[in-house]
């Protein structure tokens, strides 16, 4: 992770984890906070799931960003579609639009960490080294090397 991109995608990842486990949390003993848990079973599942991750992110692991990916958009994407059609039918509520809003940052933090990904695999496989690449990847330095070094004239005792 050599990107400020990558670092801010896995720590705003990491404080939304931290955001609904405490949510969750709070839930469960009654206590009532911005957001409530669709499937509170489903929710506990997904918050194991998205931890380790998260952490296999960090590692750069393609297979991770996927199942990220999809367990968020199981789990957030029919509430997120429902809450949407009922702001449409102007349906007027507090916890609506906080569930919608918090459903809609959790699909786009999936398709940012997956994105993120891809690129640094790519990145990987193609890195851009500025130390060494004016001499490896120089043509015309490769052909002053070769003309010079067809004008030594050494004597050989």
């Amino acid at each position: 992770m050599k990107n400020f991109s990558s670092w801010l995608i896995t720590m705003f990842a990491f404080m939304f984890w931290g955001f609904r486990l405490i949510g969750t949390v709070l839930y469960s003993i009654g206590i009532e906070f911005m957001f409530v848990p669709t499937n509170m079973t489903m929710e506990i599942v997904l918050l194991f799931i998205t931890f380790i991750c998260i952490c296999f992110m960090v590692k750069r692991r393609l297979l991770a960003a996927l199942i990220y990916l999809a367990c968020h958009f199981i789990y957030y994407g029919p509430a997120f579609v429902q809450h949407f059609m009922q702001i449409v039918d102007k349906t007027l509520s507090t916890e609506l639009y906080m569930g919608t809003l918090f459903e809609f940052f959790a699909l786009v933090l999936a398709i940012a960490a997956l994105f993120d990904v891809l690129l640094d695999k790519n990145r990987k496989a193609h890195p851009k080294d500025e130390k060494t690449d004016w001499f490896y990847k120089n043509k015309d330095y490769d052909r002053k090397l070769d003309e010079r070094a067809d004008k030594n004239n050494y004597r050989t005792l």
